[in-house]
């Protein structure tokens, strides 16, 4: 097959469980599927250890979880699009466990379900203990490869959307040093997240929001940008991306504690439990103050961790740490981001022609804060939703792209030290408008950080206009909420407009932007 004869179909970017997830059910409509790796390499998915939130236990209900997700989300949920996703989980659940997902299960056969961080029940499906993200890459990339309407390009990479006349109407594929030009009339982006645009984070290192620069410099509205979630109880070692120690661990009953063996968190409503950005901020508080801090399981799981938690436990001894014996080390990493491509429950951007499914859209589902293992069953959930939008719109006979100059493959390097400084779990104005200023010529310079630096720079002009702390968005200057909570949308013109002002002051704009 050339590339020739794949003009027109849907184009889906991402080999991830929303990318493959969003393939499966368009089959059998011919698609493309672009993965910069082979399937499900280098992505989120693959490291997600907890699993998927679902009302299957018999003291649980949709109703339950959904009064969870609104909770952590901290006002800025979108209750209607929250309702449609738990409600939908146990659907999601039964498709991927018909794919050959093989979920734990206790000896009579019902689910084993996991406790995490703010669920007010046990709800988290898991596989392999702690090897969720694993088996579904597994079995959904295997069902990927054996549907032939599904064309898999692996080892290459969308740089640029094309657009005309405010519609899509290709991509710009890049492998191998040669550029090709994709005629379609529909994008899927399922690119994941941002974490690698921090020093620290639980995500593969390229995962800098290519899907994000991709879709702001083709025109489209992103929104809640300024939310990131930083895990609290990443494996405090040298390996990158850090390993995760999930909060199903906590679950469990470890505790934190410092040097000293010193619980901080025992006088926190939920303790350990409490959401992930209240943890993360007590973790990271310990150590700004100069103490070490540690996840210690040897009371509540001891012998019995490497059974429970055995991905967890081989990380451990790769670093050389007994967890049934010793305490573990661990540190916030960026993990998770909350904000996104601005989407309808559908799926479909403010662009004619894009849709968004994963981390790298914003559904309204999370809020200000992600509650804990929401974010695969949204994956799985939403991939249903733009698979059947994608199939029942009509984009006409693809037009060929105008030739445009090809993008230099990105390079994150030079924009980590700012956004690490700037954008952490605390931020404040000061900082913020400087890493604006240092950002902004960056991101317009045409060269190989200006997608990372654009991402970024979104990002800080977000958390600038946000002059408040809400959930995972922290300002030490304004340490309150605001009585209205309200939703920012940006796009690439209002963001390097503000960029550019003389002193990037927050205050030249309405102080959270438009409402969404």
């Amino acid at each position: 097959m050339t590339m020739h004869h794949l003009y027109g179909r849907p184009v889906i970017i991402g080999g991830g469980i929303a990318g493959l997830a969003t393939a499966l059910h368009l089959a059998p409509e011919p698609v493309v599927l672009i993965s910069k790796a082979p399937l499900g390499d280098e992505t989120s998915s693959a490291l997600a250890q907890g699993g998927l939130a679902a009302s299957l236990g018999v003291d649980d209900n949709p109703d339950l979880h959904l009064a969870d997700t609104l909770a952590a989300g901290d006002g800025l949920c979108d209750e209607k699009a929250a309702r449609r996703v738990v409600e939908a989980a146990s659907q999601a659940i039964e498709f991927i466990e018909r794919l050959g997902v093989a979920f734990d299960r206790a000896s009579q056969g019902s689910f084993l379900l996991g406790l995490e961080a703010a669920h007010s029940r046990r709800r988290i499906v898991h596989a392999g203990g702690d090897a969720t993200g694993r088996e579904l890459v597994r079995a959904l990339a295997a069902a990927v490869r054996h549907i032939p309407s599904i064309a898999i390009l692996e080892g290459v990479e969308v740089r640029r959307l094309f657009v005309e006349d405010g519609e899509i109407t290709g991509v710009l594929v890049v492998g191998d040093g040669d550029a090709v030009s994709l005629p379609t009339g529909s994008v899927v982006l399922a690119t994941g997240g941002i974490g690698g645009l921090f020093n620290h984070t639980t995500n593969p290192v390229g995962s800098f929001g290519q899907g994000l620069a991709l879709a702001a410099r083709a025109g489209a509205e992103l929104a809640d940008l300024e939310f990131v979630q930083f895990h609290p109880t990443a494996l405090d070692c040298a390996r990158h991306p850090m390993p995760l120690v999930s909060e199903a661990v906590r679950g469990e009953g470890a505790v934190l504690v410092d040097e000293r063996g010193r619980r901080f968190l025992g006088d926190t409503q939920g303790g350990e439990l409490a959401p992930r950005d209240v943890v993360a901020r007590g973790v990271w508080r310990e150590l700004r103050a100069g103490h070490r801090v540690f996840l210690d399981a040897r009371r509540c799981l001891g012998s019995m961790f490497a059974g429970r938690f055995p991905a967890i436990a081989s990380l451990c001894r790769e670093a050389g740490i007994d967890p049934a014996a010793q305490p573990i080390p661990v540190r916030p990493a960026a993990h998770y981001h909350m904000g996104g491509v601005a989407v309808d429950p559908s799926g479909r951007s403010s662009l004619r022609g894009l849709w968004a499914c994963g981390e790298v859209a914003r559904t309204g589902l999370h809020g200000a804060n992600r509650l804990a293992s929401n974010s695969l069953i949204e994956a799985v959930v939403s991939a249903a939703w733009v698979a059947a939008s994608v199939a029942a719109s009509s984009p006409g006979m693809p037009r060929r792209p105008k030739p445009i100059i090809v993008p230099p493959r990105p390079d994150v390097s030079c924009v980590r030290p700012i956004v690490s400084h700037a954008l952490g779990i605390e931020r404040d104005g000061e900082a913020l408008r400087n890493a604006a200023r240092a950002l902004g010529p960056i991101a317009t310079a045409g060269d190989a950080a200006s997608d990372p630096a654009l991402v970024a720079l979104m990002i800080t002009i977000a958390a600038l206009r946000r002059e408040e702390s809400r959930g995972s968005h922290f300002r030490s200057d304004f340490p309150r909420r605001s009585a209205q909570p309200k939703s920012l949308r940006l796009t690439l013109d209002e963001t390097l407009a503000a960029a550019f002002l003389p002193d990037t002051r927050s205050d030249t704009a309405a102080p959270y932007g438009r409402r969404a």
